[in-house]
């Protein structure tokens, strides 16, 4: 793990996780049988909105760990939006690993033949922002701190 933290400090992963992310949204609206992309589809914008959180909580740890904040209840509640995002990327990453498994259904139709290699890319991109997300939340425990919000009040003297 300290090979890890050390090939990817705080800045290098949330500056690798904002491009990762932005590579998946442009690839969201990619067609894989078809080497099309397809703007209209209402079902390719879920994944754009639902990494606003992502970014939203890149940017509250950047600032924490760059001021040296604690954490508060705002941050929580986006970590734990980005839980329930985490899952939805667990979901795409084994949607592109199907799309590539299914490959052999389709053989009697013309598959392009930049099926296997952007195919590939995306279920590895897919990989790595999972590791990164679970990277990004390491730092903030360990970097920020943990949640702890029940001793907060009891250090502050209202008559002051």
């Amino acid at each position: 793990m300290k090979f890890i933290l050390r090939i990817f400090p705080w800045k290098r992963t949330i500056n690798i996780s904002i491009a990762v992310i932005t590579i998946l949204i442009i690839f969201s609206f990619y067609g894989l049988y078809t080497n099309t992309f397809y703007l209209l589809k209402p079902n390719n914008y879920i994944f754009p909105l639902l990494t606003l959180c992502h970014f939203t909580f890149l940017y509250v740890l950047w600032f924490k760990i760059k001021e040296d904040e604690l954490t508060d209840p705002q941050m929580r509640n986006i970590e734990y939006i980005l839980y329930a995002v985490f899952a939805v990327y667990v979901f795409k990453t084994v949607e592109s690993l199907y799309i590539l498994v299914s490959y052999s259904e389709f053989e009697n139709h013309i598959i392009p033949a930049s099926f296997f290699p952007i195919g590939i890319l995306i279920f590895l991109l897919h990989l790595f922002l999972l590791g990164l997300t679970l990277l990004a939340i390491k730092y903030r425990r360990d970097m920020v701190g943990a949640y702890e919000f029940d001793d907060m009040n009891q250090h502050i003297d209202s008559w002051e």
